[in-house]
């Protein structure tokens, strides 16, 4: 028996089957920097065809998180995707460098120092904080493959950056849409400062809830309700007994009827709806009504409050609600909107008698110094002490807590720095914008933040922190009213813009230099002023980035055609961007918002510390590689929360290596072919060979699409099923036999090559985006007479078929793929029952019905090689044996499998009835002699 392996045309690639990725990405990341492959990328595409897609900066502190990684990765994709596309699409990457954060872990190193220092050497070190983590961020976001201009990112500190902040504040001043007013705002009685709706989080809370009876005088009730003859009250119910000490008015719905009953000796009065409710929880047994009143009626009535020698009326409001409570609502101007509101319609006192960290002031009787927390059982106690106490208990509810350091925060009237939401229509034109101007992915992003922008207050932009950008404003040192003008702020603008260290100006210049020669105070005509010394809400820093960035730099336009964030900028980002470019540009900054979810586990839980679920991106990176996460950022529908476990990853280390494996085939069997003699034209291509590449070209075109529309999840399961099914699985597997056999230089061979080489190609396109460093890797491994005269993947033209197969030849090759699926079943049992092994010791009897006689005749020798067995013989349906496998699939077809006829070849392993015949070859089949002839 001859050894023939040395006459076949076996696959040889340096393209190594094991990926090894841990150790060989760095060493990719660093080809890539010497290459600089990013200007490779975006040099090769025309300036007139761009795309801007802008980004959202991460906050410069500690390490990325997965969620940061599926951003950047996602990011990537589009980019890279768009300039494989021919489309110029730059990435400067960006961070959010100002803030609470940041401050507070300076003040924590500083301890006691921070007292001491004076505040710009406190920004330096914010500033040396930012820088450092910065560092750290910008490596293990070029450690995911991600490409961009990472020695050029913009930074919210810089000071080209916060002059374009503050001269975004100039021109809302200059609008007329900044005011400075005492309003209720959220505050963090821990971090000291006001805080943005955006930087609220909604957490489960335990509060009292207490009924309380706010005593009405009969002198008072004689001429409405002269039924009342005994002790009145009316009767209200709140989860914050804290600030009660502040209650100003009782509001009631007009359009609720209001009832007053009498319990023993006294009279009450609550909503009629909800007596039955309160009875129960007052222990009240036997209750009288006497009248029914309409709550516009009860308007002017005034009450006592419980513990202080003051009146508070009952007022009219149409946000009394019936869900629970009395019906009758506890107003304190100074700790709510809503009430705020109702103060200012009725001429109420705002009061608020708290320090920074709310702790009630000296005048504040019963409770100076006290916290509102632990104020809050001192006013029980109060309550219970005047007898005004009707029932207690605790209740666990969602309550605000701050986004930073997660505690819960309070409601205080202020004085801040406002936008307002009404001035130049500001609203109006935001939800114009939402509606008409901005594509929203998904679609259900629209409806978010339309709720939001319609129903939030006027923007709080001031922070009483030091780390952030000016509010440029003075301050009257004797009336304490505040100086601005747009004019003059743009003024201060550009000297700080020039300035080393940018903001830093206004909190070094002798104030002198800040207030304009001659002026007086409008408000007092004096002229001794200070310089006011709030900081930007963070938000409006991020917000500012498209007049920073987008409308600055060369390589962005404006608007962007893209915002891509997780779901949580509804109200943070894309909300601060919308509102600060509507507000001075009349337009939206972006063209398109697109969102992702949250990383969960496996099970869908959020990541936690104290759960022990938390993944980091480096465990993934150590253990699998970066390519691996990229693809699960692929493999998942990002617009829901995305679950990650390591069964998750190990799922998608398999399709990995199939869709690896697929490309080291092709680059196998490509290695003696030179496009430029070999090439065969698609019209002398096996039928075959063209449905392969049709194969190929739908799913690419099915990428492509994907792509376009940013459904990554559909082109990473395009790309695998095109490799472990139409490849691998079927026509790969078809092709081995004459790729090996044939011929080298014959054109069934060529054929087959030709629909590799284009195969090859479109894959590499396909991945590219996703699989860079894989795509990158194939591409430094092609055959010499392969490549393409570039130095990088993302910097070639990749050769693409033009080709479409016809319909006709289309519907006859979906035919024969059915037929193969059918003979498959009907091997399987004889492989069962040991009459064959291998499908080559088949032969294959068909019996066809009439309708595929016409179409399959003449075609043994095709189905003999789809079907991978050594004989096919075509019979009649009605000669079928009683033991013919029947087809499920195709209506008459029946399958009979049985031993191949003749001897097995030594050299392709198929069977035939002329093996040995060939004196001079006498253990190969005819076709292997014939090659093995020409070969000598």
């Amino acid at each position: 028996m001859s050894d023939y392996k040395d006459t076949l045309n076996l696959p040889k690639t340096s393209f190594s089957m094991r990926a090894n990725l841990v150790k060989n990405e760095p060493k990719m990341l660093e080809f890539w920097q010497k290459i600089d492959v990013y200007q490779q990328m975006i040099s090769k595409q025309d300036k007139k065809h761009r795309y801007t897609l802008h980004d959202g900066p991460p906050y410069a502190n500690g390490h990325i998180h997965l969620g940061t990684s599926l951003n950047k990765i996602l990011k990537d994709i589009i980019i890279k995707f768009k300039n494989l596309s021919g489309i110029r699409a730059e990435y400067v990457p960006g961070w959010d460098c100002h803030g609470l954060p940041i401050e507070l872990k300076v003040e924590q190193s500083l301890g006691k120092d921070k007292k001491s220092l004076p505040l710009t050497e406190i920004r330096e070190k914010c500033r040396e904080y930012a820088l450092k983590y910065l560092d750290i961020q910008r490596e293990e976001f070029k450690r995911l493959g991600v490409f961009g201009l990472w020695d050029k990112p913009y930074l919210t500190m810089s000071p080209d950056y916060e002059a374009a902040t503050a001269r975004e504040l100039a021109r809302f001043m200059k609008r007329g849409g900044v005011r400075r007013a005492k309003k209720p705002i959220h505050w963090c009685i821990s971090c000291k400062t006001a805080l943005a709706e955006a930087e609220v989080e909604y957490y489960d809370h335990t509060s009292p809830s207490i009924y309380v009876r706010f005593p009405i005088s009969n002198e008072n009730l004689k001429d409405k309700f002269p039924q009342i003859t005994g002790p009145a009250y009316v009767v209200i119910w709140t989860t914050t007994p804290w600030t009660l000490p502040d209650n100003m008015a009782i509001a009631v719905h007009p359009e609720f009827d209001y009832v007053w009953v009498k319990v023993g000796n006294e009279f009450y009065l609550l909503a009629e709806r909800l007596l039955a409710i309160c009875s129960e929880i007052f222990g009240w047994s036997e209750v009288v009504k006497i009248v029914t009143v309409s709550g516009k009626d009860l308007e002017g009535l005034e009450s006592r409050h419980p513990f202080y020698d003051r009146v508070s009326p009952l007022v009219l409001a149409d946000y009394v609600t019936l869900e629970s409570g009395t019906g009758c609502v506890h107003t304190a101007p100074g700790h709510g909107q809503e009430d705020y509101e109702t103060g200012l319609r009725y001429g109420l006192d705002i009061l608020s008698p708290l320090d920074d960290s709310g702790r009630f002031l000296p005048e504040v009787e019963f409770f100076a110094g006290l916290d509102v927390f632990s104020a809050n059982p001192k006013v029980v106690e109060k309550l219970k002490e005047v007898g005004h106490l009707l029932a207690q208990t605790d209740i666990s509810h969602s309550y605000p807590h701050c986004w930073r350091c997660k505690k819960p925060v309070i409601f205080r009237a202020t004085t801040q720095w406002f936008i307002s939401m009404e001035k130049n229509n500001l609203r109006q034109k935001a939800l114009k914008a939402i509606q008409e101007d901005v594509s929203w992915i998904p679609s259900w992003g629209k409806d978010r933040i339309y709720n939001m922008v319609e129903q939030r207050p006027d923007w709080c932009i001031s922070r009483q922190r030091a780390w952030g950008v000016p509010i440029l404003a003075l301050i009257c040192k004797s009336c304490g009213e505040a100086w601005f003008d747009g004019e003059w702020a743009m003024d201060i603008v550009n000297r700080f813009e020039s300035h080393p260290k940018g903001a830093d100006y206004w909190f070094e210049a002798p104030i002198e230099e800040l207030v304009p020669e001659g002026l007086k105070c409008p408000h007092c005509g004096k002229s001794d002023f200070e310089r006011e010394d709030d900081i930007l809400d963070v938000w409006f820093d991020s917000g500012t980035s498209f007049a920073a960035v987008v409308e600055k730099r060369e390589e962005c336009d404006f608007p962007a055609d893209l915002y891509l964030e997780g779901s949580d900028q509804h109200r943070g980002w894309f909300h601060s961007s919308l509102l600060a470019c509507v507000g001075t540009r009349d337009v939206p900054p972006y063209k398109a918002v697109l969102t992702h979810g949250y990383v969960v586990d496996g099970k869908g839980r959020k990541m936690s510390k104290s759960i022990g679920n938390v993944i980091a991106p480096e465990e993934i990176i150590k253990k699998y590689g970066a390519e691996i996460l990229r693809l699960w950022v692929s493999s998942v529908n990002y617009q829901e929360d995305v679950r990650i476990s390591d069964e998750i990853l190990k799922r998608l280390v398999d399709a990995y290596r199939r869709i690896r494996n697929t490309c080291r085939f092709i680059l196998g069997n490509l290695v003696d072919f030179n496009p430029a003699t070999d090439l065969v034209p698609f019209e002398s291509m096996l039928s075959l060979d063209r449905y392969g590449l049709s194969l190929a070209l739908t799913a690419h075109s099915r990428v492509q699409k994907a792509y376009a529309n940013f459904e990554f999840h559909k082109v990473f399961h395009t790309v695998h099923n095109l490799c472990v099914t139409d490849l691998s699985a079927f026509y790969l597997d078809i092709l081995k036999d004459r790729l090996y056999v044939s011929e080298k230089e014959s054109n069934e061979r060529r054929s087959a090559q030709t629909a590799l080489y284009y195969i090859l190609f479109l894959l590499l396109s396909d991945i590219a985006p996703i699989l860079s460093f894989t795509a990158e890797e194939v591409f430094q491994h092609l055959p010499e007479k392969l490549k393409l005269n570039e130095p990088t993947v993302f910097g070639a033209n990749l050769p693409k078929p033009d080709f479409q197969i016809e319909e006709q030849e289309k519907h006859f090759w979906e035919l024969i793929y059915l037929l193969r699926e059918e003979v498959t079943k009907a091997i399987e049992p004889k492989r069962k029952q040991g009459v064959v092994g291998h499908s080559l010791e088949c032969k294959v009897v068909l019996y066809l019905p009439e309708q595929l006689k016409d179409e399959l005749k003449g075609q043994e020798t095709l189905l003999r090689e789809v079907f991978i067995v050594s004989q096919v013989v075509f019979e009649p349906e009605e000669n079928a044996l009683d033991d013919a496998y029947v087809s499920t699939e195709v209506d008459g077809l029946k399958i009979q499998v049985n031993k191949a006829d003749g001897k097995k070849c030594q050299r392709c392993w198929v069977y035939h009835p002329d093996t040995g015949k060939n004196e001079k070859y006498p253990d190969v089949c005819p076709r292997c002699a014939a090659v093995l002839e020409k070969m000598a």
